[in-house]
């Protein structure tokens, strides 16, 4: 696999600079969402860049169309169709943090939006083991709660209401993790980042 040098920013990396930027004249649509997805050589997901940046790389032959919109962008002697995901053609390694950051948004996407009490549309998160008792913010001691169960189960432990977790908590793992605990999910990215159906941020 390719390394880049210390310090340098690896070619078809969405860092890049050295890319022709042609003048783009986007078809504007109200599925348009002007991010897309960017995939490693290997299909794994990498981040997220601006449509306009996605264009580039596909115009500079550094990355290729997966999936498109309905929408056009026009320049100078082509017109291609706005893409919601690409893949770049040549691997890049890029460093990641070992672990994922505990974010509210991303307890509910690993918890699939619902209560783990109850099974209702969760509103907030819960520390299984209260803070008051010890209990760590950490992602074992961290999960998704409706109001109703939060509220009922204030600073008490499970033992003392009878109630019991379906699964462990636990730290989610993949590379899809550094995306989806920061931002809202477009649909059409499911496919790559492995997100249930239930999911939309």
């Amino acid at each position: 696999m390719p390394r880049s040098a210390p310090g340098s920013t690896p070619a078809g990396h969405p860092g890049s600079r050295r890319d022709p930027v042609p003048p783009l004249v986007p078809v504007p649509s109200p599925t348009t969402t002007g991010a897309t997805l960017l995939l490693n050589a290997t299909y794994e997901p990498l981040c997220v860049v601006s449509s306009r940046r996605a264009i580039v790389l596909v115009l500079a032959e550094k990355a290729e169309s997966v999936d498109v919109t309905a929408d056009v962008c026009h320049a100078e002697t082509v017109s291609l169709p706005v893409p919601v995901v690409v893949r770049l053609t040549r691997y890049v390694r890029v460093p990641y943090p070992a672990s994922v950051p505990l974010s509210r948004r991303a307890v509910f996407t690993r918890d699939g939006q619902t209560c783990v009490y109850c099974g209702g549309s969760a509103t907030s998160i819960d520390h299984v083991v209260p803070r008051s008792r010890g209990g760590t913010h950490t992602w074992d001691n961290v999960v998704a709660a409706c109001r109703r169960c939060n509220h009922t189960k204030a600073d008490r432990s499970l033992a003392e209401l009878g109630w019991k977790l379906p699964r462990p908590p636990s730290t989610p793992s993949g590379a899809a993790w550094r995306l989806l605990g920061h931002r809202t999910v477009d649909p059409r990215w499911r496919e790559w980042l492995g997100v249930p159906e239930s999911v939309s941020a």
